[in-house]
């Protein structure tokens, strides 16, 4: 049964073992809001990507995930204080990467979820938001 008023937790990510916990903190809170089992691991996909570019890209940063009645649905934010997106569009190309990897991670993000949003901040760092609605409330 979804939670009857909004409900968050945060993870501090600072190294890779942060990930895992942030993906479980997310799985499980997507369960406990009533989410089916795949939509759970969307979420939770999309939080271990998200967690994952914190440590990878900008050196940390705090993940939440909120339970928002009133969406209703969960959303995923990150902060941090790296060195930024410069180029939003390009991140969002199949294939393009930074690091090195495959190149699907925030395109994967927004796949899975119902939206995404990037605000890079003119000072530095990158603001995150992706949600998932909860279509059975």
């Amino acid at each position: 049964m979804p939670l009857p008023g909004p409900y968050s937790e945060c993870v501090l990510v600072r190294q890779e073992s942060d990930v895992p916990a942030a993906m479980r903190m997310g799985r499980d809170l997507a369960q406990h809001c009533g989410f089916s089992r795949v939509n759970a691991m969307y979420i939770a996909t999309a939080v271990t990507e998200l967690a994952s570019n914190l440590w990878i890209h900008a050196g940390g940063g705090v993940l939440t995930v909120e339970w928002l009645p009133q969406l209703p649905g969960i959303e995923i934010r990150t902060q941090d204080n790296g060195p930024g997106i410069a180029d939003v569009a390009l991140a969002m190309t199949d294939g393009y990467s930074t690091a090195g990897g495959l190149g699907c991670g925030l395109p994967g993000v927004e796949r899975l979820m119902d939206g995404l949003q990037i605000e890079p901040r003119p000072a530095g760092g990158t603001l995150v938001r992706a949600w998932k609605v909860a279509h059975h409330v």
